[in-house]
């Protein structure tokens, strides 16, 4: 998709208005895929798949690029220095139309570049013109596709593609698919060329694309606010180091584009819990680890925190019956007894107090999470064990390097007694 702004008779940035009497839906925080959003992509893919079809038949020639420009048109913007070092790196270039940029990284700094775009037009231009550079490996493919079984990259970068994407498709694939300490670079549309601005809900709206040679293409983009988009990334365990406005040159055109500069952190941090004394029975609690093909499952305290399902052990309770309980009252998920095995407890002070957490592994499960009324801890999500999250709430983090002592996770040590005597329980 690098090329498309130089393709207007001006040489500046298409011209991005947004459809006259067009309804903007409201996704708000939705977590899947709904047909909105399937139904935006698909208009996109057969946007771009006409317009490589356009330029193919106008055999249209670019320019080779000196610099990467983040498709903005002004020297203004920095170059590939964002991308930090790539000589002999992994790269991948998401949604790299004709592979111009992915071109000029393979040449001029020696990069291992994937490039990988969804419209067989356009992948058609790239190989016609870079099919055989070394160094270069050109994909067709869904872009989320790619991410979620390729081997991991050391730098991904997008000039303009992220938009034309379901962010709640794409960033979780994003953020899997990037090395622990990797960097993503990516140019979003911030305002169009009439004037409108980003918006806070996380929904696709119509713009109207005018590529040289004439006709409109239709898509819908996902143009959010800075805020926004950091929000989403933050939410997918992704640390957002820059973000810059770069105003397209050009007096009558208002079009502007967010360079968001993204790290995914090499560790994970945890939050300490808190000072006060316990109530007499509340020093022991549990903390329940269900991790299924969707991913490990952790929920949202009001107070920020992320956190595994469980809570502190009431008077007459097994530790196996408190786990199950626990379960049902935070999440809504039901579990037998006999599919809890307990990992072993942990001991630490807070507040001068010895607190004593024991970790469980729920094997089996019925339902699907979900907010449960007048619950402390909510916003119940499934997360890959390579991506989890900032603050972890340090029992949670405990519990989780105890069961894979592996895990990036930092916090505070506590003294652990497995109940297996061989060491953690791996599920």
């Amino acid at each position: 998709m690098d090329d498309r702004p130089r393709d207007t008779p001006s040489g500046g940035p298409l011209d991005t208005r947004t459809t006259p009497g067009a309804a903007f839906p409201s996704h708000g925080r939705c977590r899947t895929v709904d047909s909105a959003a399937v139904d935006a992509e698909a208009v996109n893919a057969e946007a771009w798949q006409a317009y490589g079809t356009h330029h193919l038949g106008r055999a249209t020639v670019l320019a080779e690029v000196e610099r990467i420009d983040w498709g903005i048109g002004t020297d203004a913007a920095p170059g590939a220095e964002v991308l930090g070092e790539l000589a002999g790196r992994r790269v991948l270039d998401l949604g790299c139309g004709p592979a111009r940029h992915a071109a000029h990284l393979v040449r001029a700094h020696g990069a291992l570049v994937d490039a990988v775009d969804a419209s067989a037009s356009q992948i058609d231009r790239a190989r016609a013109r870079y099919g055989e550079l070394p160094g270069l490996r050109l994909v067709l493919g869904d872009a989320v596709e790619h991410l979620r079984t390729a081997e991991p990259y050391d730098v991904i970068y997008s000039i303009h593609a992220v938009p034309y994407i379901d962010p709640h498709r794409l960033l979780p694939a994003l953020a899997g698919a990037l090395r622990p300490g990797g960097r993503l670079c990516f140019t979003v549309l911030h305002t169009n060329s009439a004037g409108t601005g980003p918006s806070t809900a996380v929904a696709a709206r119509p713009e109207t694309l005018r590529p040289a040679g004439g006709g409109d293409l239709t898509v819908r983009m996902w143009v959010l606010t800075p805020q926004a988009w950091e929000d989403l990334l933050v939410a997918h365990g992704l640390q957002v180091e820059r973000v810059d406005v770069f105003d397209v040159p050009g007096a009558d055109n208002h079009a502007s584009y967010l360079l968001f500069q993204v790290r995914r952190p090499a560790r994970r941090t945890s939050r300490p819990r808190t000072d006060k004394p316990p109530v007499a029975h509340a020093a022991l609690g549990v903390g329940a680890i269900l991790h299924g093909p969707d991913g490990l499952l952790l929920g949202r305290h009001r107070h920020g925190t992320w956190e595994l399902p469980g809570g502190t052990v009431e008077p007459g309770e097994s530790l196996e019956e408190t786990v199950v309980r626990e379960l049902a009252e935070e999440t809504g998920l039901h579990a037998r007894t006999a599919d809890v095995r307990l990992l072993g407890t942990l001991l630490d002070h807070a507040g001068g107090v010895p607190r004593v957490t024991v970790g469980a592994v729920v094997s089996n499960w019925r339902g699907e999470p979900a907010d449960q009324p007048g619950e402390r801890v909510g916003d119940w999500r499934w997360w890959a064990l390579d991506a989890l999250p900032d603050g972890l709430f340090v029992c949670s983090a405990q519990i989780l390097t105890a069961w894979r002592p592996g895990l990036p996770v930092d916090h505070t040590p506590a003294h652990t007694a497995y109940a297996d005597p061989g060491g953690p329980v791996v599920r």
